[in-house]
C-alpha cells in the first residue's frame, strides 16, 4: 500500500505531545471523535520498523494518515461499514467493549490482538460447519459478510491522529481512538461472538430517518 497525505491545512497543526482526550469524551467532540493521544500515538508507531521516524512524521504532519504493518502490535479485522457498526455495537452493548476502531473508504477497521486474522476465519468456517452439523442450516454465521483479516504480512492504512470533524471530515478517520500504550485487544473468539451476534439482527423499518450513526458514543472506560 501506499501512503496516503492529505493536503496542507490552513489551521495551526497540534502538537502531538498535547495529550489530547480520547473519543467518548463529551467536553469537547471535536476532538474526541479523531483525537489520538501522545501515547496512542507511541502504540500505533510501535507496530512499525522505525516508529520514531513514524513520530516524527506526524510531529510535522498529524493530519496525515500513514501505512503501517499488522501482526505485532495488532492485527486488524475489516468489515463492511453496516455490518462493522452492528459488531461494534454489540461488542460496546453487551460485551467487554473493542479495542480501537477507525473507518477507511467505508470499511469498518476494528483493532485485535495478534494472531486474530490467522485464528478468525478457522473459527467461523467451523461455526459454520457445526451449525449445519445442529440442523441450523448454518444461520448462524450465513448472514455473515467475508471479513479481510489483516495479520501478518499485511498492513493497513492508519488514520491521522488529529482530523476534522463535521460534514467535511476524511473518510479516514477513528471511533474509538487509542489512548494508552498498550490498548486491550479483543481476540478471535469475541470477534467471533461480536459476528454472529449481528449476523442475528434483523432488519428494522421507521418512518423516521437513521440517526448519525458515528455520533454515538462510546464508554472507553470499560475497556479492559
Amino acid at each position: 500500500m501506499s501512503r496516503t497525505v492529505n493536503g496542507p491545512s490552513a489551521t495551526p497543526r497540534p502538537d502531538l505531545r498535547t495529550v489530547h482526550r480520547p473519543y467518548g469524551d463529551a467536553d469537547d467532540s471535536a476532538v474526541a471523535v479523531t483525537g489520538v493521544t501522545a501515547d496512542g500515538a507511541a502504540w500505533l508507531a510501535s507496530a512499525g520498523a522505525y516508529p520514531r521516524s513514524t513520530l516524527a512524521f506526524w510531529r510535522e504532519r498529524p493530519d496525515a494518515p500513514v501505512v503501517l504493518p499488522c501482526g505485532t502490535a495488532f492485527d486488524v479485522v475489516n468489515a463492511p461499514a453496516i455490518f462493522g457498526r452492528r459488531m461494534l455495537d454489540r461488542l460496546w452493548d453487551e460485551g467487554p467493549g473493542s479495542g480501537p476502531v477507525a473507518v477507511h473508504r467505508g470499511r469498518m477497521l476494528l483493532f485485535t490482538a495478534p494472531g486474530t486474522a490467522h485464528r478468525l476465519p478457522s473459527l467461523l468456517e467451523w461455526e459454520q460447519w457445526s451449525s449445519r452439523g445442529r440442523g441450523d442450516g448454518g444461520g448462524r454465521t450465513g448472514d455473515v459478510p467475508p471479513l479481510l483479516c489483516h495479520g501478518n504480512g499485511d498492513a493497513v492504512t492508519v488514520p491521522a491522529p488529529v482530523g476534522a470533524a463535521g460534514p467535511g471530515r476524511s473518510a479516514s478517520r477513528w471511533l474509538v481512538a487509542p489512548d494508552i500504550r498498550h490498548p486491550w485487544l479483543p481476540g478471535p473468539e469475541i470477534l467471533l461472538w461480536a459476528a454472529v451476534r449481528a449476523a442475528r439482527e434483523t432488519v428494522r423499518i421507521s418512518i423516521f430517518p437513521p440517526a448519525d450513526q458515528d455520533a454515538k458514543v462510546y464508554d472507553v472506560s470499560r475497556r479492559r
